[in-house]
């Protein structure tokens, strides 16, 4: 009796291992590559995973915050897809470095030239952007994910605070205490743009070492995984044996 409730558990805690693994690929997520600086840019990226087993994800859509505009964004190309920036004027023009802005980033869409996201994998979608607001703690974005089997799903709904998580929640980004080489005077609009235009150069080999990252550690999920599952088994075994002599 005691080596089957061992072995049960030894199953449950195999099952719990891979769960465990399961909510880093669960939606589509924004993260920044570093920090996210109130009053600077970031280079962030957009994860984007397939949850499907019989379809691939074609396009993805994704909605800037209105109430927290972006006049400046740039994407870095992504092999097999096609990305295209949408603009909208703005009701209130917006003051970055002494310039008056009068429109932002709505949208931007990424679609696949091929084959897109296949089951089983993930894509990342590097965005560069700025000046970020200094008046939020969060920037929230709404994704569309669309399947070439024409299945869309909507990734828009906000974490409200206390609340547990909701089904699709919208991808947020975390902003983080605004920095003093992001403010100043004089040179200061030409120096932002500077490291905006870097940021954007090293975005390439920051995204795989991120994406390298998130490999490793999904494989150490596997193979713990798989360890705790042979030991619950082998635990079944054995009780199954003494059972039978007993």
């Amino acid at each position: 009796m005691k080596m089957s409730r061992i072995a049960a558990v030894g199953t449950v805690a195999a099952s719990a291992v891979l769960v465990l693994g399961a909510p880093a690929f669960a939606h589509v997520s924004v993260s920044p590559e570093g920090e996210a600086a109130k009053g600077g840019y970031a280079t962030v990226n957009f994860k984007v995973p397939n949850e499907m087993d019989d379809a691939s994800t074609n396009k993805l859509e994704v909605s800037f915050p209105g109430d927290h505009p972006l006049a400046s964004v740039m994407t870095q190309p992504v092999p097999g897809w096609t990305a295209k920036v949408t603009k909208s004027k703005l009701d209130k023009p917006l003051e970055i470095h002494g310039k008056k802005i009068d429109e932002a980033v709505t949208k931007v869409t990424w679609t696949a030239d091929g084959k897109g996201i296949r089951p089983g994998t993930f894509q990342k979608f590097p965005v560069s952007m700025g000046q970020l607001p200094e008046d939020t703690d969060e920037l929230v974005f709404k994704a569309v994910q669309t399947y070439d089997n024409k299945e869309v799903v909507r990734w828009i709904e906000p974490q409200q605070k206390g609340q547990e998580e909701p089904e699709h929640p919208a991808p947020t980004l975390q902003l983080t205490a605004a920095s003093d080489d992001h403010h100043g005077s004089g040179t200061a609009s030409d120096d932002a743009k500077s490291d905006h235009a870097k940021g954007d150069a090293k975005s390439g080999s920051a995204a795989s070492d991120s994406s390298d990252s998130s490999d490793t550690v999904a494989r150490v999920l596997g193979i713990v995984g798989i360890v705790v599952g042979a030991a619950g088994l082998a635990f079944g075994l054995l009780a199954k044996r003494r059972g039978a002599t007993g």
